[in-house]
């Protein structure tokens, strides 16, 4: 017998032995509760075998029942049930079989049911007072050890989490936090206690708490709220809780999504609150039918599905079970990190991993025509302002030129939509990767409009800034937070549009899943609801203080001016192109003034020829004259008057396009 089977028998024994013995005890007391002193000493030898006789039932009714099975330390409601179900059993039989014997007449008929009451106290107190006993030593160990490592924290919200919260702390034995206090933010249960953690008053009171506590030596550290990020949105004072908590220096944290009331390791999972739960915006309620059919035992490509948006399409397109799922991206490392990410999540899924840069019309025509997809999620894209201002040519060549290439293949290998992910800086451009993305969206239209009755369909979605997103401003300000700031803003004016990345991914699916549902609508642009603009200054002050610190106190904020093609704000639509509702939350609809079909191919030949000969200035003349609202950076005109200045190499002169002149 092993050593662990043998303390196992030895507990239980152990535990049958104890509540023997209380059965023992419990008639005993009732008989001298119920008789004078001297007939009880007078027959306690006929009384201690009755007594012997009921520990016995007892003991032999607490096996069958299961109560002995229970683990004093984690004594609960089942358990209590246990013991009054073996207390009621017990006496019961007990009455039947003194009744068959002795017609009940060596003892008075009350005192079992006496008994019966006894037995139960008898039977939990101990059990009771174990679990008492170690959740105390526990929490003094947790105490001692959270001093050291761990952190002190107050609660927001008498809520029932509050309680679950507070009794995982108790029971889990590597807790990381001390419950301190509890913050009511409606001030309902001031002074009044949860699990022995004082009620200390609403927010106002937040500041006095935290003040007590230090004079004490006990400083909070953090506070947790005690509600999930689905009802942040509900939750009117998290702004003013996370000001408040920036002032005192404490961090902002909150309790997973979906909290387990009875998950003890759910409290190791606590994370910061997240700029994204700072939005307030509703949680969104999409009809999932239409993109299922849409997914389901299908083909679907992505291009560009190492990316931020590509990657986080490609996970919700995998729950979906398609059939196979191309992931099409032109780096190495970003396409094997996402495959191998979707192969660990589903190992039965199919997949095939294709390096290709859209920019090669062959090359994504051949896997296109490899793979026979069903839909095409084009998501590739060169996006950072910056980068295509400074070579505005490769922003041309992967924006617009590559959305060419990835739309006459899909429409050559009959895929039944392509979808183009698109931004808001499309509209009224003052930069070129902003007109690089309106020329793709005019050639999508116009590939719509001049589609036949069963051939492709060429969708666009049009969105503002995602958080998260590889490059964007929060993670820059993370870096800078960790370094020590300040953190860099570049205008304290600029602001833009936020949601984040799985609410875009949820709206376009949504908006593809109803465009082809509705192949009568062709040439629209559907356009997410990105709510109201958010300053980025407001952002940076925001992530100090999720931080625990302070704006401009501890954290500076710099302000480095406007970059090459930066605008102070964005549009969601262009004040031209007429909008309507689609019947879809969320989702509106933009109707650009289209260009000739034949119009737009002799531009995109134009300017695919330009970026081929190295011909800057024609090919940003292209695109004003394409894009009439684009409004080239003084960086652009200066690189283009560069360009036209320039000796030619090696004594051959530069040939002057048509749009030069």
């Amino acid at each position: 017998m092993s050593k662990n089977l043998l303390r196992m028998v030895m507990l239980r024994g152990a535990a049958w032995v104890h509540d023997t013995l209380m059965g023992v005890i419990a008639l005993l007391l009732s008989l001298a509760l119920r008789l004078d002193r001297d007939v009880f000493v007078q027959n306690l030898p006929t009384y201690t075998l009755a007594a012997l006789v009921f520990g016995v039932v007892v003991g032999i009714v607490g096996f069958v029942v299961g109560m002995n099975r229970g683990i004093w330390r984690y004594a609960s409601l089942l358990d209590f049930v246990a013991i009054a179900k073996t207390a009621t059993i017990a006496t019961c039989l007990f009455i039947v079989f003194h009744f068959m014997l002795v017609r009940l007449e060596s003892i008075p008929r009350s005192a079992p049911i006496i008994a019966w009451a006894f037995l139960i106290i008898l039977l939990a107190a101990p059990r009771a007072g174990y679990r008492s006993y170690r959740n105390q030593r526990d929490r003094k160990r947790d105490n001692d050890s959270t001093t050291q490592s761990g952190k002190r924290v107050l609660l927001v919200g008498a809520t029932d989490t509050a309680d679950a919260f507070i009794k995982a702390t108790e029971e889990g034995h590597q807790s990381r936090f001390e419950v301190l206090a509890i913050i009511d933010e409606r001030g309902r249960r001031s002074g009044r206690f949860i699990r022995g953690v004082p009620i200390v008053g609403t927010l106002d009171a937040m500041e006095e708490a935290v003040a007590r506590f230090e004079g004490q030596g006990r400083r909070p550290d953090a506070v947790v709220l005690t509600r999930s990020r689905k009802e942040f949105s509900r939750y009117a004072h998290l702004e003013d809780l996370v000001e408040l908590a920036g002032r005192l220096k404490l961090e902002v944290l909150c309790l997973p999504d979906m909290f387990d009331m009875q998950d003890l390791d759910a409290v190791s999972n606590v994370r910061p609150v997240k700029l994204e739960d700072l939005l307030q915006r509703e949680p969104l309620h999409l009809d999932g039918a239409p993109v299922a059919a849409m997914i389901k035992n299908r083909t679907i490509m992505i291009t560009g599905a190492g990316g931020s948006i590509g990657s986080e399409l490609a996970r919700q397109i995998a729950a979906l079970e398609p059939s196979n799922l191309v992931l099409v991206d032109a780096s190495e490392y970003l396409i094997y990190s996402i495959e191998r990410e979707l192969r660990q999540r589903n190992p039965r899924i199919r997949l095939h991993a294709a390096l290709c840069n859209v920019r090669e019309r062959d090359s994504i025509a051949r896997v296109i025509n490899a793979t026979q997809p069903s839909v095409v999620f084009h998501a590739a894209a060169l996006k950072h302002v910056p980068i295509v201002e400074a070579q505005p040519l490769e922003g041309l060549h992967t924006n617009a030129i590559g959305t060419r290439n990835v739309a006459e293949a899909a429409a050559a290998a009959k895929v039944e939509a392509m979808i183009l992910v698109s931004t808001d800086k499309a509209v009224r451009p003052w930069n070129v990767m902003g007109g690089s993305k309106r020329l793709a969206e005019m050639f999508c239209q116009a590939m719509d409009l001049n589609s036949g009755e069963g051939d492709t369909r060429f969708i666009t979605v049009r969105f503002g800034n995602v958080l998260g997103s590889a490059g964007s401003v929060i993670p820059l300000f993370e870096k800078q937070l960790k370094e020590g700031g300040p953190l860099t803003v570049t205008h304290p004016e600029i602001e833009r549009y936020f949601m984040t990345i799985s609410e875009a991914c949820l709206l376009i699916l949504q908006s593809a899943a109803h465009s082809l549902s509705n192949r009568e609508q062709r040439g629209r642009i559907f356009v997410l609801d990105m709510g109201s603009p958010v300053k980025i200054a407001d952002l940076a002050r925001n992530v100090i203080r999720l931080s625990g610190m302070r704006p401009d106190a501890d954290i500076k904020i710099l302000y480095t001016g406007l970059r090459p093609g930066e605008k102070l704000y964005e549009e969601l639509f262009d004040p031209d192109e007429l909008t309507d509702r689609t019947g879809i939350a969320n989702i509106l609809a933009a109707f650009p003034r289209p260009i000739e079909w034949r119009l737009v191919q002799r531009i995109f030949e134009q300017m695919e020829e330009m970026i081929r000969d190295n011909d800057l200035p024609g090919a940003i003349r292209l695109l004003k004259s394409t894009v009439q609202e684009f409004v080239p950076s003084q960086e652009i005109q200066a690189m283009v008057e560069r360009e036209r200045t320039a000796p030619p190499l090696l004594g051959i002169t530069r040939v002057t396009t048509d749009a030069d002149d």
